[in-house]
């Protein structure tokens, strides 16, 4: 099965993988960077997460054929903490988080992904919870809207929502979707850039409520780092970037309480440092080799 994974040589290495250490992959997608930890870490150990079963069922495979010392749960990655204590493990050397959608997952017509191709309006990374289709038959107009403007950071959201709201019934595939947002943005189509690029994306960061549980889960990260431990996070657009750049920023200065004092109390103090200020994108290389990976940003932070 064919996958790219984006900024993958970059995220190893600024990794700093110990040969004993303890890592988690909180996105395994088909083992792209799991692979290349594993290969490195002989005396340690890999925890991956991954909500898709058929991602899961694959790399179980794949990594078997390096080596052993790794175990995969097939859950989403909010729940690393609680199910890593679960192992009697509270502290980890690094954790990736590669928050893109592997090209499998993109390019299989029957997930629904694709404004491309024609398939089910599903967008689920699991079997389970509301689907696109629910979305579009449940939410109000007013509901929608909000969800293009601010997930899809679409200019045109209330006329392309109203357009859906009013097509609903007809709308049960991708391409009918596609069909209706057309004809909601009329001749400013021609002047856009795939408008429903940013439709579909709104509507899958809904479906899988991927902006609440990067939220939630990466201060519970950076908190089960061991010192020198660190976490890098790719992103690919950005709503996700800023999640991330922002919670990095709140966590490696100093709290705003205690600016200015002598003796600043340890629970005020910087918990990480930031090993690259500002993120590292793919090269002309990799451009050429993947226009995928053209809007990937890398952050990395180390806890101190």
């Amino acid at each position: 099965m064919k996958h790219y994974s984006v900024l993958k040589n970059e995220l190893i290495e600024m990794l700093n993988i110990k040969e004993d250490g303890v890592y988690v992959d909180a996105t395994l997608g088909y083992a792209g960077d799991a692979q290349e930890i594993l290969k490195r870490i002989k005396r340690g150990y890999l925890f991956a997460f991954d909500q898709d079963s058929n991602a899961v069922n694959y790399s179980e495979e794949v990594l078997k054929n390096i080596a052993d010392n790794f175990k995969i749960f097939n859950y989403n990655f909010v729940y690393m903490k609680e199910i890593l204590e679960k192992e009697n493990v509270f502290l980890v050397d690094g954790i990736i988080f590669d928050l893109g959608f592997s090209s499998p997952q993109i390019d299989d017509k029957n997930r629904g992904f694709s404004f491309m191709q024609d398939g089910p309006l599903d967008m689920r990374m699991s079997s389970k919870g509301k689907s696109a289709k629910d979305i579009i038959n449940t939410y109000s107009e007013k509901q929608l809207s909000e969800i293009f403007y601010l997930y899809g950071e679409e200019k045109l959201s209330r006329a392309i929502a109203k357009k859906i709201n009013q097509n609903k019934e007809n709308i049960n595939s991708t391409m009918e979707l596609v069909e209706v947002i057309k004809k909601a943005v009329g001749a400013n189509y021609f002047y856009k850039n795939h408008p429903e690029r940013k439709i579909f994306q709104a509507l899958r960061i809904e479906v899988n409520s991927e902006l609440d549980v990067l939220k939630e889960i990466l201060p519970k990260a950076i908190k089960m780092l061991k010192k020198g431990g660190r976490i890098g996070v790719i992103t690919f657009h950005s709503l996700e970037d800023r999640i991330v750049k922002n919670i990095f920023k709140e966590y490696s200065e100093v709290n705003e309480i205690v600016k200015g004092m002598i003796d600043i109390p340890e629970e005020y103090k910087p918990l990480i440092k930031l090993v690259n200020k500002k993120p590292i994108v793919a090269s002309e290389k990799e451009l050429s080799e993947n226009s995928r990976s053209a809007s990937a940003k890398l952050r990395v932070i180390e806890r101190i």
